[in-house]
């Protein structure tokens, strides 16, 4: 039984839009793990090519905001980067002069830990905005982990509405199990998940993409990263793997019982120096 989904208005308008047709900045997503020194090495020479160069720290996923956001810091000024961390609560960031913070930012980087704090933080607010509008005139967004799943418009939240067991999550395949709720939106085109292929998360991916065909899933695993120009393609750098899943052009069946299936989805399995392109949905070497 086919069944079709409708999606909340506010997604239906982005999806319908250019993604940011006009952007001048980058993504630099990590899918958490090591990050390699060449890694962020990279992530710093590009944000200095914008404003100062500046990198800001937000670092409201984690469990010890202070303590991740100082060693962030020191990892940046250890690789030559002007770098300072804010940690902002709810109301601050809903502030009229709270974009003050990103003046002369090059690039601004996203800790891991809990995505849901993160966006609780940021979600509508002006620095949010501010955060939109200094991507689309060339600023460098990066994140790792938590830090990646905030970068698309529709993000995991990595719940589920199924009550299971601790080591028992996302055992199914299953229409309407997997949360999400509104991300920072840099991607609108495609739902990134992290430390994909070290913790099993293929099945979560695969049915969002079910559900919602027209976006492309990005599974981003440990130690490795996608790095997004304005020309919305990609290169992946690091150590393992990128999956892709492309069900535009599938036929998806879901049953009354919200069991999924497939005929015709595209799977891609990248590796570092493989390009994508989002706009064509092609993977070239």
């Amino acid at each position: 039984m086919r069944k079709i989904w409708v999606l909340p208005l506010t997604l239906l308008a982005g999806l319908a839009s250019p993604a940011f047709s006009e952007t001048r900045g980058y993504l630099f997503i990590i899918g958490g793990g090591d990050r390699p020194a060449s890694m962020m090495k990279q992530f710093v020479d590009l944000a200095g090519r914008f404003g100062s160069g500046k990198i800001i720290v937000f670092p409201m996923a984690s469990s010890e905001p202070a303590e991740t956001g100082a060693r962030l810091v020191s990892e940046f000024k250890g690789l030559g980067a002007r770098a300072e961390c804010h940690i902002l609560t709810r109301d601050q960031a809903l502030a009229e002069d709270s974009p003050r913070i990103l003046d002369g930012a090059g690039g601004v980087f996203f800790s891991g830990g809990d995505q849901s704090l993160q966006m609780a933080v940021l979600r509508g607010t002006p620095v949010h905005r501010a955060l939109l509008a200094l991507y689309q005139k060339g600023c460098v967004m990066a994140g790792t982990s938590a830090g990646a799943a905030v970068m698309s418009e529709v993000m995991i939240t990595g719940e589920e509405r199924r009550k299971v067991e601790e080591g028992h999550e996302f055992e199914v395949l299953q229409a309407e199990n997997t949360i999400t709720v509104e991300g920072l939106g840099f991607i609108r085109t495609a739902i990134i998940d992290q430390h994909f292929v070290t913790r099993k998360r293929h099945n979560r991916l695969i049915s969002l993409v079910a559900e919602m065909p027209r976006l492309l899933g990005i599974g981003i695993d440990e130690e490795t990263a996608i790095i997004v120009g304005p020309d919305e393609r990609f290169e992946v750098i690091g150590n393992r793997n990128v999956v892709i899943y492309d069900a535009s052009h599938a036929s998806v069946t879901i049953t009354p019982a919200k069991a999924i299936g497939f005929r015709g989805m595209v799977m891609h399995v990248l590796l570092d120096g493989d390009r994508f392109d989002l706009k064509k949905r092609q993977a070239v070497r």
